[in-house]
């Protein structure tokens, strides 16, 4: 009988070592833990959590006193806003005026001090209202389709 080679010892030695060492592994299921206290995490990672994310916003928040009428004074305030208002109620009579009794707008020209609304029938209940401001004479326009 022959002595067995050393590869064929190897290769059973080595079958071995695997077989022992694989009887020795277990394995246990996934446990999902949240981090973020807002999905049942630990309520202590709150604070870590908003500094990371605070750290990472690059966005700024306008201030409120940068709106509309920042730097004016409260009577310029005042002032804008009251305009506002009776520009409001101005364009509320011109709209009285050129809105017929069943809620449609009538062709035709309406003229205030300071502007001139004309509001043309092009085709098929597609009307036109051209907007010009007497004082700079620029003109805005926009279209309408009623039934």
């Amino acid at each position: 009988m022959k002595a067995p080679t050393i590869d064929r010892c190897v290769l059973v030695a080595s079958f071995a070592l695997m077989a022992g060492m694989c009887s020795g592994v277990q394995a246990s299921e996934l446990a999902y833990v949240p981090n973020n206290p807002s999905f049942g995490g630990n309520p202590l990672n709150g604070p870590v959590l908003l500094n990371q994310a605070q750290a990472q916003n690059h966005y700024v928040e306008k201030s409120s006193s940068s709106g509309a009428y920042s730097g004016q004074t409260a009577l310029t305030q005042f002032n804008s806003m009251l305009q506002s208002a009776i520009l409001s109620r101005v364009s509320s009579a011109v709209t009285s005026s050129i809105v017929g009794a069943n809620g449609q707008l009538v062709p035709g020209t309406v003229e205030t001090t300071d502007f001139r609304i004309a509001i043309t029938n092009l085709q098929g209940g597609l009307l036109q209202i051209v907007t010009t401001d007497k004082n700079t004479g620029q003109t805005t326009q926009f279209q309408v389709n009623q039934p």
